[in-house]
């Protein structure tokens, strides 16, 4: 009997180990939203400062910035098989490409912040300005 119970207990044991694995790595790597919040401000997948353009209207669907604008200004993509979100949607550019924006807000990315926490385009031609949540 005691043979049993102890066989018994580690069986127990076993099913409450396994048990606790199969909730382990269920968790997704994809991100919730498609930016994050860093001391106030919004930062994209690359960890770098996000902006808004002040050309864009609010909820139009449409960015205003092509060209030599985007090339300075890069919008942030969305991937194929993303979808809208909370308070992201998702806009078509002119170029058929897809881009996050936020309240209705397109986002954007500025190609002389050099490194993760640069916010050298905020107020650029009175134009551009960190976005916040």
């Amino acid at each position: 009997m005691e043979k049993h119970m102890k066989l018994s207990g580690i069986a127990l044991l076993g099913a409450l180990a396994l048990a606790g694995c199969g909730s382990m790595g269920t968790s997704s790597s994809a991100p919730s939203t498609p930016t994050q919040a860093a001391d106030g401000t919004m930062i994209g997948p690359t960890g770098k400062t996000l902006y808004f353009f002040a050309k864009d209207v609010k909820g139009s669907g449409a960015s205003e910035c092509y060209d030599a604008c985007a090339t300075n200004w890069p919008p942030l993509a969305v991937a194929e098989t993303a979808k809208p979100i909370g308070d992201y949607n998702i806009i078509i550019r002119n170029d058929g490409k897809r881009q996050w924006a936020y309240k209705g807000q397109p986002l954007y990315y500025f190609v002389k912040d050099a490194k993760v926490g640069d916010k050298t385009g905020d107020g650029v031609g009175g134009n551009w300005k960190v976005a916040k949540p």
